[in-house]
């Protein structure tokens, strides 16, 4: 591995360290249209991907930085 490099420039745009907080709003936000769904008596209940979108998430996204330095390259 020591030669591994990444052949592209690429790193993300976000500060986030973590997306934690963010899957954690999703499913109290699915447990939540779940268990009013069960109360109602509804047969079909929600896919976690139907109720949140990690698109959404703070740690989305890349971007090209053409003066990566060789280090930050390394796999």
């Amino acid at each position: 591995m020591s030669r591994s490099r990444k052949k592209t420039s690429k790193r993300g745009i976000t500060s986030a360290d973590s997306e934690k907080q963010d899957k954690r709003d999703a499913n109290r936000k699915y447990r939540r249209i779940v268990k009013q769904q069960v109360n109602r008596g509804e047969e079909e209940l929600p896919e976690v991907r139907e109720v949140s979108d990690v698109w959404g998430f703070s740690k989305d996204g890349k971007v090209y930085d053409p003066d990566m330095r060789e280090k930050d390259k390394r796999k």
